[in-house]
């Protein structure tokens, strides 16, 4: 289906359209004349750090998925629509301590140039990946393509992420030696997305100010984006809500953590910041703003003390407590059971949304989630079975529902191409060449 094209500045002309209108209307094909993609590709990425407890995430064997354990227990609703990975994992060598290696290697399947960010145990120093993320390569074959092109590409969330730039808070990389930085302010993407957001000033104002100019205008939409725009509107209006109450649980009065005192403070508010986030991810691809996300939870070594879950030590110094110690290993099950239900959470925001243009189901259909780690535990750094935890993405060709358990192992990189292979674009090898014989893994 192919929509007649409509001169921007024209339209916003002849209506009478302020300028903050323009986002909430350009990404409908009704006003951007673009065409409708019948089976549009998403890929969302979120990253949790630390390691988990590998007993209370991988199903006891492979198959069907009949009952999750513990820390999956949150995406019990989509249970049929969730896949497990176990035995894939992350062979980059060289350079750098195994927190570094997981974070920055992660997604690029590379290793890490010489620098002077020194890790831990007495590795070598390192600096930044030497290739590019792979979210960024399939953002770049995304946005060479005009049916595939978008205002973005892609974007990049953080939630609490601290303040500082070395290779244990940087996954995504647009390049070697380029490291990607999440916003993890929700107003800064705020004004990224939608723009006439100045310091504190009310995102609801700038749905005050064009609603009633968007009401007039939508006799010109397509029923399709009518309705995509009414739920647009309410899920901003919802956002500033969560705004205004993660203000009020903006709290410093708790311990701060043993390390990086003055840059990381971890807010009582992180809940409601990563609601927010999770929100802005819906609204940037319902709108067609981009189609490639990332959301990254904190930092690997991260000490982020989870008081809303009555954790009062640090995450990291938790995970490197011994198997036999059950106290710490109840609270590192909790701080994942609560990285899986924000999962849930942003499961279900897009399984409630059609898929824009009419074309039928939901976004989740044509969405890929997938939720991965560092590290396979966190007590002994392992890279052998980093949790890889897909969710949705049926039209793209994923099978889930199922356990799935690769014998012998496999390196992450053939995983890396098979999400592009996913997105609709094969490759040949991705990161190190080395790691990527035996091609793309099938996710079918």
């Amino acid at each position: 289906m192919t929509m007649h094209p409509i001169n921007r500045r024209r339209f916003l002309r002849d209506y009478g359209l302020p300028a903050a209108a323009a986002p909430f209307l350009f990404g409908l094909p009704s006003v951007s004349g673009a065409v409708l993609d019948p089976a549009p590709r998403r890929l969302i990425i979120v990253f949790s750090p630390n390691g988990i407890v590998p007993d209370a995430l991988w199903p006891d064997q492979p198959g069907p998925i009949d009952k999750f354990k513990p820390i999956l227990e949150p995406l019990e609703a989509f249970r049929t629509r969730v896949s497990t990975l176990r035995g894939v994992c992350n062979r980059v060598r060289g350079l750098g301590d195994g927190h570094m290696r997981g974070m920055s290697c992660l997604l690029t399947g590379n290793e890490l140039f010489p620098g002077n960010i020194v890790g831990g145990g007495g590795t070598t120093p390192a600096g930044w990946a030497k290739s590019l993320s792979i979210d960024q390569h399939i953002k770049n074959l995304l946005q060479q393509d005009e049916q595939t092109r978008t205002r973005f590409g892609s974007l990049e969330f953080g939630v609490a992420v601290p303040n500082r730039a070395d290779t244990w808070t940087r996954m995504c990389y647009a390049g070697p030696n380029q490291p990607v930085a999440p916003i993890s302010d929700p107003r800064q993407m705020v004004d990224k997305l939608y723009g006439e957001v100045k310091d504190k000033q009310s995102l609801l104002s700038i749905v005050d100010g064009v609603k009633d100019d968007l009401k007039r205008v939508s006799g010109r939409l397509s029923p399709e984006d009518r309705e995509l725009l009414e739920r647009h509107l309410e899920l901003v209006a919802d956002m500033q809500a969560k705004l205004e109450l993660a203000d009020a649980n903006d709290s410093r009065h708790h311990p701060v953590p043993d390390i990086d005192p003055e840059i990381e403070l971890v807010n009582d508010n992180t809940p409601q910041v990563s609601r927010v986030q999770l929100d802005l991810v819906v609204s940037a691809l319902a709108n067609n703003m981009a189609r490639v996300s990332t959301v990254q939870y904190m930092r690997s070594v991260g000490m982020a003390r989870m008081k809303w879950l009555d954790v009062e030590e640090g995450h990291h110094s938790l995970s490197h407590e011994p198997d036999n110690n059950q106290d710490a290993r109840d609270k590192l099950i909790r701080i994942n059971r609560w990285f899986a239900g924000e999962i849930a959470y942003l499961a279900k925001q897009l399984a409630d949304t059609p898929e824009p243009g009419g074309v039928g189901g939901s976004m989740l259909d044509n969405t890929l989630i997938v939720w991965t780690n560092e590290l396979g535990k966190g007590n002994n750094h392992t890279m052998n079975d980093i949790p890889f935890v897909l969710i949705g993405g049926e039209n793209l060709g994923v099978q889930q529902g199922r356990a799935v358990s690769f014998e012998p192992n496999v390196t992450h990189n053939r995983l890396l191409m098979a999400l592009a292979g996913a997105m609709g674009h094969e490759l040949d090898h991705f990161g190190l060449e080395r790691l990527c014989q035996g091609g793309a893994l099938d996710l079918a």
